[in-house]
């Protein structure tokens, strides 16, 4: 008598004399690929040099989770005569959910602890995002924002494969489901899901090269690692057949495959795209390697048992490793050094084994709910619910952070002075050891002020070859100002921007993430950043193009060229002086700023943990110089080129001593060596007035009703060179 239910087909036709192995309840050797996984992961997060590739671990998790998954329902509905969508949602929820709550109330708590009280709100949100499993997609929105690129990660962070995880078990059992019913024949059942794997594979491919976060972090670009798991799982029968000899040699291929590329990938390698597929592969064959019902190879060697132990403790050593990694060093006031951070994952080893024992097996293995999905599901349901509402009263009661006694307002200081200048050399000399009680903006809302140039995406990432047409000020005007550069030239924007209305200049803004002014390829993740040579050229093409009377020309001092130069300040500077030769042919005048002295570390963050000792976080002005030899090669470059050396040091630092972090009621630093955009904000309207530059418009000529004219424009002389009335050092 033939089984009648809609998802008999595929089962009950031809059985097979000997069961399926990957029917089989339970494979040692894929409990040893877990632990290997996670192995992978764990040391490659604690940052182990010669496993730099160690994420490839990810890749096996998904492979595998797809392969079990689909085995289980498999063996439903061979046991059953049909597969419940209930019944697999709620043995989701009982494997997945108690864990991963309990870790992400634990992290929340450490993180009111120890971690960064100016981001207690985005580790809440980071909370509800792993809570409510969208990280993924949180991930890759953030991780197109250039202003978060040196921020500490987030202890909530792994948390994104467990949301990619999710997601897939929502659609794949139905995926698998609407073929079965609707097509007699078993291979035409599996094209469906193989369609969609390979679909997703082609987007993993091209997102790669287009957009990397969201390829690495997407559903839709990780699908094809979990699906071809699902997709040996349905066809499991033709590797159970192979000859012993074929299957050993295959897993061992299949391992090799994986440590491979554990070993040769690193941060620099375009992922996931083609090179997901070497890991992929690999777990393939040491899954098929042990369909055979007498397992041999590789596939022995991962079912001895300390493989298989760290493969039960698996899921608790990936959830636990990553906030220990990050809240662990920041309790204990160190950085995170390779040797602390290995006997860190080795002691989360202690808290994924005791979660196993008292929160995972008692409740995915109480009969109560194990048979009863709907007790199940209300379970998961609840849990989610519980970490939902603790984020939120959690975020009624924000940490406090210290302060001393209201400071002067800097901007009515300056406003009010009859020389500015002078007024904020002294302010700055006598900045306080405290943040002030009068702090604007708030600490916390330092690192979230945008400027226009990122807020509309005119400051460009590193893969960009072109800059979109920015253009501020006044947009109808035929004097043209161009701003040139990298991050340190787009951190002067607000005052530049507010010199421009004044004035009624029209600016047009060409920076690039980490692109220096100097004709010199440099490196960036450890390739050749040949993306900035062509924005480079493109760059001053079109400042020929625009003919402006004023080019501002900064970049940071941080670089590492690709070649090695026998004599660094000589090529340097003639990098610095080809670039500024043509801006100088090009412009009327050319103003090269050097670079902002740096802070000592994130200043926002150590000004978070000292708010009584701000001098933990100044940066002699010694060490504040980040390359001696660069800023040498600019100054000597622009002054051969003629242009205006403009040295910003007198803004930050008093004569002698350490530079601020806080001058008056304004916070100077937004990070570890950009200006915040409050304190550039502030820049333009008192030293204008010290200094004759950057001027105001021309008082008489706006009361007579005539065109308003920037002062600072450069006019010819007698001579007829051009000349630039520089500010004052």
């Amino acid at each position: 008598m033939t089984r009648t239910s809609d998802l008999s087909r595929p089962i009950r036709a031809a059985a097979p004399k000997r069961p399926v192995p990957t029917l089989r309840p339970h494979r040692r050797d894929i409990q040893g690929l877990r632990g290997l996984a996670v192995t992978l992961v764990v040391l490659g997060h604690a940052g182990l040099p010669w496993l730099a590739g160690g994420y490839v671990g990810v890749d096996v998790f998904f492979v595998i989770s797809g392969f079990v998954i689909t085995s289980g329902l498999l063996r439903e509905a061979e046991r059953n005569g049909s597969a419940s969508l209930r019944r697999f949602y709620a043995a989701r929820a009982l494997r997945i959910l108690p864990a991963a709550s309990l870790v992400c109330v634990c992290t929340l708590v450490g993180c009111r602890l120890f971690a960064s009280k100016i981001r207690y709100e985005e580790f809440l949100h980071d909370a509800l995002a792993g809570g409510l499993y969208v990280m993924n997609v949180d991930l890759a929105v953030s991780g197109t924002d250039y202003l978060q690129e040196g921020g500490a990660p987030s202890p909530f962070q792994h948390l994104w494969s467990l949301s990619v995880e999710e997601q897939f078990y929502l659609l794949w059992p139905a995926l698998l489901l609407v073929p079965w019913k609707a097509v007699r024949r078993p291979w035409l059942r599996v094209l469906p899901p193989a369609v969609l794997c390979l679909v997703s594979y082609v987007l993993s491919v091209r997102t790669t090269a287009a957009s990397p976060s969201w390829a690495y972090f997407g559903l839709h670009t990780r699908l094809w690692e979990l699906g071809a798991g699902g997709l040996l799982a349905l066809c499991a029968a033709a590797p159970a057949r192979l000859p012993r000899a074929v299957a050993a040699a295959g897993s061992w291929l299949g391992l090799s495959a994986i440590l491979a590329s554990a070993v040769v990938y690193d941060a620099d390698t375009p992922f996931p795209g083609h090179a997901a597929g070497l890991p992929v592969l690999g777990a393939l064959l040491v899954i098929a390697g042990g369909c055979r019902p007498s397992p041999s190879g590789a596939s022995r060697l991962l079912g001895l048992r300390p493989a298989t132990w760290v493969g039960d403790v698996s899921y608790g050593w990936y959830l636990w490793h990553w906030p220990l990694l990050v809240l662990v060093p920041a309790a204990l006031n160190r950085t995170a050094t390779l040797p602390l951070s290995l006997q860190v994952s080795a002691v989360a080893l202690l808290p994924a084994w005791a979660s196993l024992r008292l929160v995972e097996n008692p409740v995915r293995f109480r009969t109560s709910l194990r048979d009863r999905p709907g007790a199940a599901l209300g379970l998961g349901l609840g849990l989610t619910s519980g970490v939902v509402c603790f984020c939120l009263v959690a975020a009624s009661f924000p940490p406090t952070i210290s302060s001393g006694v209201r400071s002067p307002a800097l901007a009515e200081s300056l406003a009010a002075a009859r020389d500015p200048g002078d007024r904020l050399a002294r302010l700055v000399s006598t900045a306080g050891n405290r943040l002030p009680a009068n702090l604007s903006p708030a600490l916390p809302d330092v690192k979230k002020q945008r400027s226009a140039v990122y807020r509309d995406g005119c400051h460009v990432g590193y893969g960009a070859t072109r800059s979109p047409d920015c253009v501020y000020g006044d947009p109808a005007s035929r004097e043209v100002v161009v701003l040139f550069g990298d991050s340190h030239a787009a951190q002067w924007f607000p005052a530049l921007d507010r010199v421009s209305r004044d004035n009624g200049w029209k600016l047009v803004s060409l920076t690039k993430a980490s692109c220096k002014t100097a004709d010199i390829t440099t490196r960036s993740g450890g390739s050749a950043y040949t993306s900035c040579d062509t924005w480079r050229e493109e760059a001053l093409r079109r400042i020929t193009e625009l003919r402006p009377v004023l080019v501002v020309a900064a970049s940071s001092e941080a670089a590492e060229p690709v070649h090695r130069m026998s004599d660094p300040s000589r090529e340097w500077t003639r990098g610095y002086e080809r670039v500024y030769r043509r801006l100088a042919r090009d412009a009327g005048a050319v103003a090269v700023l050097l670079d902002s002295p740096w802070p000592k570390g994130d200043a926002v963050e150590c000004a978070a943990r000292h708010p009584l000792r701000l001098g933990e976080c100044e940066a002699d002005q010694r060490d504040a110089i980040r390359s001696p030899t660069l800023r040498k090669a600019g100054e000597t470059a622009a002054r051969r080129a003629g242009a205006e050396v403009v040295d910003p040091r007198p803004w930050l630092c008093p004569p002698r001593g350490g530079c601020p972090t806080v001058v008056a009621d304004t916070f100077v630093y937004r990070d570890e060596s950009h200006v915040a955009e409050s304190y550039a904000g502030r820049w333009p309207r008192w030293y204008a007035r010290s200094s004759g530059s950057w001027a105001l418009p021309d008082e008489r000529a706006t009361a007579s009703g005539a065109r308003r004219r920037p002062a600072a424009v450069p006019r010819r002389g007698a001579a007829g060179c051009h000349r630039w009335r520089g500010p004052r050092r």
